[in-house]
């Protein structure tokens, strides 16, 4: 959807080609792309969203892909960043499309026992835990009387 741009008078009474509207303008039609996108089943670039939580010993990144065969997932730790894809296949009579799903979120090495990341899929869920490491966790400092 595309919001028609009128030219407008400025305060010196010329017409001005630049709408003072035109950032909002751009704002909305990322949205409305963004929706069309996710109710296709992906963004226009083959994005997802994820969902990052964390509790006092592992972060997680959550990412529903509802449809996807569990073999046609892949996770991957590489450089600090945590790569997932996926490839949705769709068969319509003889004819068989795929379309690939990719997602990259930055993890600090430092942060991650990157040993013990483990990745589990179910109901369409890919949950992947990511154990932090001891030197990171918090750690609770009691306050001494003087």
């Amino acid at each position: 959807m595309r919001i028609v741009r009128y030219n407008y008078l400025s305060y010196r009474g010329a017409v001005s080609s630049r709408s003072p509207w035109s950032g909002l303008e751009g704002e909305i039609d990322r949205l409305f792309e963004s929706a069309l996108g996710d109710f296709a089943g992906a963004s226009p670039a083959g994005r997802f969203p994820v969902d990052l939580y964390e509790d006092k010993d592992n972060t997680y990144v959550r990412a529903d892909l509802p449809g996807i065969e569990r073999a046609d997932i892949g996770v991957e730790l590489v450089d600090g960043t945590l790569n997932i894809r996926a490839t949705r296949k769709t068969r319509q009579g003889e004819r068989e499309e795929s379309f690939a799903l990719n997602r990259s979120v930055s993890v600090p090495d430092a942060a991650v026992q990157t040993e013990k990341i483990s990745a589990a899929y179910e109901n369409g869920v890919l949950t992947v835990t990511l154990p932090k490491r001891e030197e990171t966790k918090p750690r609770k400092v009691t306050v001494a009387v003087n």
